[in-house]
């Protein structure tokens, strides 16, 4: 059966083909008595916009690219799950990047005018870029940044309150009962907002409670995963007085944390609770299940691209926004014990 044109489903409704074309891309404005004719034709027809000329005309590619640090990092890959069928219905193919954190390769990404042939814009999770190199990008690049970072208007951003998801995940560590609480993952330099933004809210929550922080407790890691988590908890283990509660920058921190805790012969919870961040899907089989703050990966995905698309499609400057996803706190076996 032959595919339906835009001249035929202007044929259908009535109507000229500018109008349809008018219809499916919303150039203009439309008498709503007019838009519904051509919508019931299209339906009647199945007709199916021609994406990639649509774009041709507009001088546009309909490709966006996602830039992640790393593709084995669950969090990310799951991240990307949601992502792309959302940037499929706004019309757009998604190119995946990893960056390894190398600020030159990042730098690269949003200065350089040659890419713009390839992509209409970048999602933007830098691993390796700081505040001031993201405000000086290619100003005519749309850009949303991801991840726990401040955009103070000078780029889209979109994250979660990581200060306050922090705050949970150790208040509720101290609502079991537990007062020698350590920290896995800290960042002190430029690049390591998240990490810093989450160890501000493990200091939060032992200021709200009232308990001191034990500086020896606080751990840091070059990265988010099991073997720097396995190191950090063998180094807490060796202290004269260990923890009784860790929280975890992430759930594979938390993973590795747990496999040295059951090597040693300790017993999480009852010796050690551990509680991660992420709510990646390996947490949630893992034994004992681990506890973790859950960020709302669909919202984040959702704001992300509606703000990107946004952004393409504007021809003015438009100021820079942070917007916020939300998160909750998933109560598992690392911390309350069976299920």
């Amino acid at each position: 059966m032959k595919e339906a044109t835009l001249r035929d489903v202007a044929e259908v409704a009535g109507v000229s083909p500018r109008t349809v074309s008018n219809v499916v891309n919303g150039y203009a404005r439309v008498a709503d008595a007019t838009r519904l004719k051509v919508e019931a034709a299209i339906a009647q027809l199945g007709y199916r916009p021609n994406v990639l000329a649509r774009h041709l005309a507009t001088g546009r590619s309909g490709q966006i690219v996602v830039v992640v640090p790393y593709l084995d990092t669950p969090y990310f890959a799951e991240l990307l799950q949601a992502i792309i069928p959302v940037a499929r219905e706004a019309g757009y193919n998604v190119l995946i990047d990893q960056s390894d954190g190398d600020r030159e390769h990042e730098g690269r990404l949003i200065g350089n005018r040659s890419h713009r042939s390839l992509f209409d814009g970048i999602i933007y999770s830098p691993l390796g870029l700081s505040q001031e190199d993201l405000s000086g990008r290619d100003p005519a690049l749309p850009l949303v940044v991801i991840g726990e970072r401040t955009s103070e208007a000078q780029f889209d951003h979109v994250g979660i309150d990581d200060v306050a998801a922090s705050t949970e995940a150790v208040r509720h560590l101290i609502g079991l009962g537990r007062r020698r609480i350590a920290a896995i993952g800290d960042q002190p330099y430029p690049t390591g907002e998240a990490a810093q933004r989450r160890t501000a809210g493990f200091r939060a929550a032992h200021a709200e409670a009232g308990l001191p922080v034990d500086e020896s407790l606080v751990i840091g890691t070059p990265r988010f995963n099991r073997v720097d988590g396995a190191h950090a908890m063998e180094t807490l283990l060796e202290l004269e007085n260990p923890p009784d509660a860790v929280f975890c920058y992430s759930d594979l921190v938390a993973s590795g944390a747990i496999h040295t805790v059951l090597s040693r012969g300790l017993r999480v919870p009852e010796d050690i609770a551990v509680i991660g961040y992420d709510d990646i899907e390996d947490g949630r089989y893992n034994r004992p299940t681990i506890s973790t703050i859950s960020p709302d990966k669909e919202a984040i995905a959702r704001l992300a691209v509606g703000r990107l698309v946004m952004r393409i499609n504007s021809d003015e400057p438009v100021p820079g926004v942070d917007l916020r996803a939300g998160h909750r706190l998933v109560a598992r076996q690392s911390t309350v014990g069976s299920d």
